[in-house]
């Protein structure tokens, strides 16, 4: 459970890292006023945007197999409830 959870902090951590790379490279392109710079800017933000999503799907995996990890060794099924239990 735990290494699980270590390497999808890992690659959270390694696409923050790309994320502040793409804006720093936005930022540069931006300030530069160069037209066929702040051109660049387009894909780059859009990667930028890609990683959020990534970011955000990696931490829904990780909650739903914390919480399945959680009901399991409590011996409750997904809902919360006690395995073998009524579920009516």
């Amino acid at each position: 459970m735990w290494a699980n959870f270590s390497g999808t902090f890992r690659k959270v951590q390694t696409v923050l890292d790309r994320n502040r790379s793409l804006i720093q490279q936005v930022n540069d392109n931006h300030q530069s006023r160069i037209p066929d710079n702040m051109a660049k800017n387009v894909p780059l933000i859009q990667e930028i945007n890609h990683n959020i999503s990534t970011v955000s799907s990696l931490y829904s995996d990780l909650s739903s197999n914390f919480v399945s990890s959680y009901h399991h060794r409590n011996g409750k099924d997904a809902d919360g409830r006690r395995d073998g239990g009524n579920k009516a």
